[in-house]
């Protein structure tokens, strides 16, 4: 990375850590989520499609906004973590890490739900009837044949994580080095008269994570739909 100025790196490093530790947190709740909304009736099922998609509908500020007046020091949620566990999200790196699982969770679900919807229920059934419990076909029937989608779900979580702008820079400002990402870094570079160097690079190398996520998460779906259906 000898060709990113120390600024730069950072902002890299940052988004990397963010993204990250953004689809490891989410990504149980995202399993979970599909597979409710794949396999399961119950009362409210859509209004929890609803909720589950809601961030890709409203703009990214209201979202951080919302975040703010929940999870800020002085809202209902922050202002128990603070108290309780000195967990402070807003204006910390933490924060971006919610704003950037909150944003990515539409599209995590909404690719493992697919998975799970291909994979052919006879064979859970089939399983159920040798004796196995629900508990035990989804961990050695369902979840094995659906993992591919589970990773495509995984990976576009994490790049849309790194490039999170909206909900992030309203949650917890554009701190450099603290807060500062890559789409914030960006931002930064482009109010600088003689710093559009470092944009462009920054922007060269989110349009390379970007395609990269959307090859990858390609490539793992076909491989799911020939695992579920024989393609």
């Amino acid at each position: 990375m000898e060709w990113l100025t120390a600024q730069e790196w950072m902002a890299v490093r940052l988004s990397l850590k963010v993204a990250f530790w953004a689809t490891m947190i989410s990504l149980p709740a995202g399993i979970f989520i599909a597979y409710l909304l794949a396999r399961k009736e119950f009362y409210g099922k859509q209004l929890l499609n609803g909720l589950v998609h809601l961030p890709l509908i409203l703009p990214p500020v209201v979202t951080g906004y919302a975040l703010l007046l929940l999870f800020g020091r002085r809202g209902a949620i922050g202002g128990f973590l603070e108290q309780s566990f000195g967990l402070v999200l807003a204006f910390r790196w933490t924060g971006a890490v919610l704003a950037g699982a909150i944003m990515a969770f539409p599209l995590m679900v909404r690719a493992i739900r697919l998975s799970f919807e291909a994979v052919d229920s006879r064979l859970e059934e089939a399983a159920g009837t040798l004796g196995a419990n629900p508990f035990w076909v989804f961990f050695s029937v369902t979840l094995p044949l659906a993992w591919p989608g589970v990773l495509a779900g995984a990976i576009l979580a994490f790049a849309k994580a790194m490039g999170e702008f909206g909900a992030t820079i309203t949650f917890v400002s554009n701190i450099p080095g603290q807060t500062q990402t890559i789409p914030s870094a960006i931002y930064a570079f482009l109010q600088v008269p003689g710093a559009e160097g470092s944009a462009l690079r920054l922007v060269g190398l989110s349009v390379l994570v970007a395609m990269a996520a959307l090859f990858g998460s390609e490539y793992l779906a076909r491989r799911a739909r020939k695992r579920t259906v024989g393609e």
